[in-house]
C-alpha cells in the first residue's frame, strides 16, 4: 500500500470531523431533549416514531445549518477566544466558502425536509429560527449588547415550537410555555459558563454580561432568571400529569438552591464555581423534559383532570 493510500482515509476522516464540528453537535442535543417531549405532549398517549424521526432529522439539519453559519460569522472572534480557538474555521481546517455553502445547504434542506415529511408551518419555523439566530443574534446583538443571550436565546427555544407544530399543525399555549421555559433558562445557563470565560469575551470584544458587569450583578441576574425558569416550568403542570409536576417542583427547588448559593457566595466574597451551575443547569433541563416525555407517553392524568 502506498503512502498516499494510507494517508487518504485519515485525511477524509479529519475533513468529515471538521464539518461535523462546524454544526456544534453538543448544541444540537438541546433539540433532542426538548423537541421529543413537546411532540409527545402535543399528542398525549400516542407515540409516532416515524413523525418523531422526520422532525428530528429536519430539526437537526436546521440547527446544524444555523450553527455552521454562526461559525462563519464568528470566525474572527473564535480565533481570539481560547474556548473556541479549536473550531474548524478558527484553525482554517475548512475553507470559509465551503463552510458557508455547507451551512446554506443544510438550512435549505431542513425547510424542504420538514415541509415534505411534516407540514409547511414546521418548515417555516425552521427558516425563521435560522434567520433569527444568524442575523438577529450573531450579526446584530452578540457584539452590541450585554443582553445578547437574553434575546438571541429565543432561537434555542424553537425546537419545541417545531415539534409541537409537526404534530398539530398549530401553535398552542403549552408550546408557548415550553418556549418560555427555555427562554428564561438560557441566560443563567450561558452566563454561568461566561463567568468562567469572561476574559475570553473581553479579548474578543464581545459584551457578554459577565465581561462587562460585576459578579454580584451577574449572579443577581442569574438568580432572577432562574426563578422565572422554575415558575414557568410549574406553569406547564396543568397540561401534564403528576409525574411531571413532581419532577418540576423537586428539580426546580434544586436549581434554585444552586443559584442562591452562587449569589450568596459572591456577596460574601468567597470563591465560587459558576461552571457547577452551568453543568447542573443542563441536568435540570434534561430532568424536566424527560419527565414530561415519560408523563406524556404514558398519558398520565393531567392535573386539570385529577
Amino acid at each position: 500500500m502506498s503512502i498516499r493510500e494510507r494517508v487518504a482515509p485519515s485525511q477524509i476522516r479529519t475533513t468529515v470531523l471538521a464539518y461535523v464540528a462546524l454544526t456544534k453537535p453538543r448544541v444540537i442535543e438541546l433539540l433532542l431533549v426538548t423537541a421529543i417531549p413537546a411532540m409527545l405532549l402535543a399528542d398525549r398517549g400516542t407515540v409516532n416514531p416515524l413523525l418523531i424521526f422526520n422532525t428530528l432529522v429536519g430539526g437537526m439539519m436546521a440547527a446544524a445549518g444555523a450553527n455552521t453559519l454562526n461559525c462563519v460569522a464568528d470566525a474572527d472572534i473564535d480565533k481570539v477566544m481560547k474556548r473556541t480557538a479549536l473550531r474548524p474555521l478558527a484553525r482554517a481546517t475548512v475553507p470559509t466558502r465551503n463552510a458557508l455553502i455547507f451551512g446554506l445547504l443544510l438550512s435549505i434542506g431542513s425547510f424542504f425536509w420538514l415541509w415534505w415529511t411534516t407540514n409547511l408551518l414546521s418548515g417555516v419555523l425552521a427558516v425563521v429560527t435560522i434567520a433569527f439566530y444568524v442575523f438577529i443574534y450573531t450579526l446584530l446583538l452578540k457584539r452590541r449588547t450585554a443582553q445578547n443571550v437574553v434575546w438571541g436565546g429565543a432561537a434555542g427555544c424553537m425546537p419545541v415550537m417545531i415539534g409541537w407544530s409537526a404534530v398539530t399543525g398549530t401553535i398552542e399555549w403549552p408550546a408557548l410555555v415550553m418556549f418560555l421555559i427555555i427562554f428564561f433558562w438560557t441566560p443563567p445557563h450561558t452566563w454561568a459558563l461566561a463567568m468562567r470565560y469572561k476574559d475570553d469575551y473581553k479579548a474578543a470584544g464581545v459584551p457578554m454580561l459577565p465581561a462587562v458587569a460585576t459578579e454580584k450583578q451577574v449572579t443577581r441576574q442569574i438568580l432572577v432568571y432562574t426563578w422565572l425558569t422554575v415558575l414557568t416550568t410549574v406553569a406547564l403542570a396543568p397540561a401534564a400529569g403528576w409525574l411531571y409536576a413532581a419532577v418540576a417542583l423537586l428539580a426546580g427547588a434544586w436549581f434554585l438552591i444552586m443559584a442562591h448559593q452562587l449569589y450568596a457566595g459572591v456577596r460574601r466574597g468567597q470563591p465560587v464555581k459558576p461552571l457547577r451551575l452551568f453543568l447542573q443547569s443542563n441536568n435540570y433541563l434534561a430532568a424536566v423534559f424527560c419527565a414530561l416525555a415519560v408523563d406524556s407517553a404514558l398519558a398520565l392524568p393531567t392535573l386539570l383532570n385529577l
